[in-house]
């Protein structure tokens, strides 16, 4: 069985989501939780945005080489979770898949700290569906 997924998905793929699973796969090593984060865009750029490379590049998370891709619905599908920061999946949000959205997020390209302060105490949060209660496993 796969690890839980959950996936990440803004606009141009390269700032928000980006960070966001960026911290979530932090979170999840630091507590020991087996699960993943992938991230996406519905209108992805050519690139990661480079401040977000630069700052995470800073803290040993180098993600040159890594791109963009649009969301597809197998991204969907397989995703055990689903975050928007500010866009509408349209079709690709199925019936039975809930959609959180984090709209109020702020943008990276004006307040880069003011928005990693945001997702990261939003995938804090996020994160307590993941765990495993006592005496079970996933």
């Amino acid at each position: 069985m796969s690890p839980p997924t959950v996936l990440f998905v803004c606009l141009h793929g390269a700032a928000k989501s980006v960070l966001a699973a960026a911290e979530f796969e932090r979170l999840a090593r630091a507590q020991g939780v087996e699960a993943r984060a992938v991230f996406a865009g519905t209108e992805p750029d050519a690139q990661i945005a480079p401040v977000v490379v630069a700052r995470l590049l800073q803290e040993g998370i180098d993600l040159r080489g890594l791109r963009p891709h649009r969301v597809t619905p197998a991204d969907v599908a397989q995703a055990s979770r689903v975050v928007s920061f500010g866009c509408d999946l349209g079709d690709l949000a199925r019936p039975g898949v809930d959609v959180e959205r984090w709209d109020d997020v702020p943008a990276v390209g004006e307040d880069f700290d003011r928005a990693r302060a945001a997702i990261r105490a939003r995938v804090a949060r996020l994160f307590g569906f993941m765990r495993p209660e006592p005496g079970t496993s996933r």
